[in-house]
């Protein structure tokens, strides 16, 4: 009993590493919600930023204390609770779990978001439509679904008399993961597509439900705005290619692990975006002019490797990934 007391004491402490001492430069708190390539990029993005506006750790003009609470809940709101006892002068959250627990957790310490949806989606407005007044950096809407879903029928031509059949997962936890469900059957419908949506409750669910909808026939998995897709997207993909199944999506890195194409947000840029508010904030000391905005870049990208695997034609308008 006293070991395992123990253990549950000292895994969040592990997890969160030692005291932060209180540092006369700027320091930051960015927190990932789950370990994944995709959104490192946007990570990665945030820093280059700050570093193009003079913050820089090497010179110690700026302290950024990371860290990843690797897709469990309790341990991302033991992360953020840290991040609020530390006083960091901002926080950086990335995906929309962290996005959300930040904003639960402070009314009073910047959250500047990324690889987020909008205050709405996330049910964050107050009854004028309002989001919180401590809430920057960038989201994205669901309008450019429209778009990205619209991609397979330019890619995939139909067999003889047949509609094409696209099957799709969502997480039922996480709003804007059924929203974006929503518009893909609405959108379906207008394209005459035939739509098998299965919903899923964590990463750990994806190999069955993708093998179960891969056992419906479809001819294409479409990969929607979740960060659950996100996470398992390496499970998804290899039983997709076993069934010679391409995956098209609406995320331009998820092009860069795997998917044939996509129309949707480049995710350094994302984390570039929030970055540069980031700084912004940093150097007049101030939030005055700064307000949460929409994703400025988004790209027609293709995979040349699973075009050539599946015989696949690209339409103009598309580069390929690098």
């Amino acid at each position: 009993m006293i070991h395992k007391l123990l253990l549950r004491i000292g895994l969040p402490l592990l997890l969160l590493g030692g005291c932060h001492q209180k540092s006369e430069v700027p320091v930051i708190g960015f927190v990932d919600a789950f370990e994944d390539a995709t959104i490192t990029q946007a990570k990665q993005g945030f820093t280059d930023a700050l570093n193009t506006h003079g913050y820089n750790e090497e010179d110690g003009s700026i302290e950024i204390v990371y860290r990843n609470a690797q897709g469990d809940i309790p341990t991302l709101t033991q992360i953020i609770n840290y991040f609020i006892a530390e006083k960091v002068d901002l926080l950086a959250a990335n995906t929309t779990l962290s996005t959300i627990t930040a904003l639960q957790r402070t009314k009073e310490i910047p959250v500047f978001m990324m690889v987020s949806p909008t205050p709405a989606q996330m049910q964050l407005v107050d009854t004028e439509g309002e989001g919180p007044a401590n809430l920057f950096g960038v989201g994205e809407e669901l309008a450019y679904i429209d778009t990205s879903f619209a991609l397979i029928p330019k890619f995939i031509v139909p067999k003889d008399g047949e509609r094409i059949k696209v099957g799709m997962i969502y997480n039922q936890s996480e709003p804007q993961s059924v929203d974006a469900m929503k518009r893909v059957e609405g959108l379906a419908g207008k394209l005459n597509i035939i739509l098998e949506a299965m919903p899923l409750t964590s990463s750990a669910d994806a190999q069955l439900v993708t093998q179960s909808l891969l056992n419906k026939d479809i001819d294409v998995f479409f990969a929607n705005p979740d960060n659950t897709v996100f996470a398992s997207f390496e499970t998804i993909l290899k039983n997709c290619n076993q069934r010679n199944v391409p995956i098209f999506t609406s995320e331009a890195g998820l092009v860069v692990r795997g998917a044939v194409a996509a129309f949707g947000a480049d995710i350094y840029q994302w984390g570039y975006q929030a970055g540069e508010q980031a700084a912004f904030y940093l150097k007049n000391g101030s939030l005055e002019g700064l307000h949460w905005e929409i994703v400025k870049v988004r790209k027609r990208v293709y995979n040349p490797m699973m075009v050539k695997r599946y015989g696949l034609s690209v339409p103009d308008g598309f580069e390929a990934i690098k």
